[in-house]
């Protein structure tokens, strides 16, 4: 009858003392996470593709695929009512669509940097505020109108 009991009152002091093991550790781990700030630093967000008509002469000759990808500050894309990612799609669409110097043909001497500037520029002017810190080009391509078809 001793055997049992001691058995039941080892594996009793077993099991409290691996719960309050866990609770401390928890309790330990919530401290941590607490104290350490989360909301720092930069945030990297990617925009969708976007698909942009060239027309030329009254006609489509293609798209410009576009992606791009944004940096934010964690804090200000936390406090915003609305994401920055609506309003750089519309400027990127908007600065493809109305630019006469893209060059259908080669658009290796297209002015990628200072698309970018351009898109950057105009979403902090809307957006009240210096909260898009750089854009990069995810993708940039044109398809004529024939490959476009093709599928």
């Amino acid at each position: 009858m001793r055997y049992i009991l001691l058995g039941f009152w080892i594996g009793a002091v077993a099991i409290l003392s691996a719960y309050f093991s866990g609770l401390w550790m928890n309790k330990q781990n919530l401290i941590e996470i607490a104290e350490t700030p989360q909301n720092t630093g930069m945030d990297y967000e990617e925009t969708r593709a976007i698909s942009v008509p060239m027309i030329a002469d009254g006609k489509v000759h293609g798209y410009v695929v576009a992606q791009f990808v944004f940096t934010i500050e964690v804090e200000a894309l936390q406090s915003l009512s609305v994401p920055p990612n609506p309003y750089i799609i519309d400027e990127a669409f908007r600065a493809i669509f109305n630019d006469p110097d893209i060059n259908f043909s080669d658009l290796r001497k297209y002015d990628l940097d200072g698309l970018t500037q351009r898109i950057k520029d105009n979403v902090n002017a809307r957006m009240k505020g210096d909260l898009v810190h750089d854009i990069l080009v995810e993708e940039f391509s044109f398809f004529p109108k024939s490959m476009a078809h093709a599928g």
